[in-house]
């Protein structure tokens, strides 16, 4: 049976993070702005898909969503002691290197069926601008699966933040937008999936074109 919200002890963790550490630096440091907050669901499961340019993305959405929102992590990450039951408590879940995309839908489902918000990075990989480009048909997939609406956010600006080589953020200024909910794909069939991920694409890239 699917949970209309995520586990106590994470929001708990989620909300400790987030006014300690993430909003202040967003909102402070990198000027954050952030259009949109209304259209997103208090609860329930749905799937947030959105572009990506920089480690500093997931935090960002989670923060703007105002809700956790559960990304993929490398599988690594859940050997270090300690590490591994903080992420898992902000809903992070394992996908190994080199792994299929079946077994990444599976961990995915799994977060959605536990009421989290999953988050999916349409392109699967950064960009160096933040546009898709090449937007993969996992996320739409997925949504067909689990029938759960999908919500297109997009990053402004997070390409700057940090530069190769570097370890210091810089404060550069960061917009975020959050887009109309995306109705659950009827079918998983090739043609339907296709035509809902370029709904979500030409969503996300419409408001990076936006700008500040």
């Amino acid at each position: 049976m699917t949970k209309t919200r995520e586990p106590v002890e994470s929001l708990i963790l989620y909300h400790l993070f987030k006014w300690s550490v993430v909003a202040p630096v967003l909102h402070t440091y990198l000027r954050g702005r952030i259009y949109g907050a209304e259209n997103v669901p208090k609860e329930g499961p749905l799937i947030v898909v959105c572009n990506h340019a920089s480690y500093f993305d997931p935090p960002i959405v989670s923060s703007s969503l105002q809700r956790p929102v559960a990304f993929m992590a490398k599988e690594e990450l859940f050997q270090v002691p300690i590490l591994k039951q903080v992420i898992e408590l902000y809903g992070a879940y394992p996908v190994s290197r080199g792994a299929g995309d079946r077994k990444a839908i599976r961990a995915a489902l799994t977060s959605l069926e536990n009421g989290w918000a999953t988050g999916v990075f349409l392109q699967g990989t950064r960009t160096t601008d933040g546009r898709i480009t090449e937007p993969k048909l996992g996320a739409a997939l997925i949504a067909a699966k689990a029938k759960v609406p999908l919500l297109p956010v997009s990053l402004w600006g997070t390409e700057a933040i940090l530069h190769k080589g570097s370890t210091m953020p810089r404060p550069v200024p960061v917009t975020v937008r959050i887009g109309q909910l995306i109705d659950t794909p009827s079918s998983s069939n090739r043609e339907e999936l296709e035509e809902v991920t370029r709904q979500c694409t030409e969503a996300i890239n419409g408001m990076l074109d936006l700008g500040r």
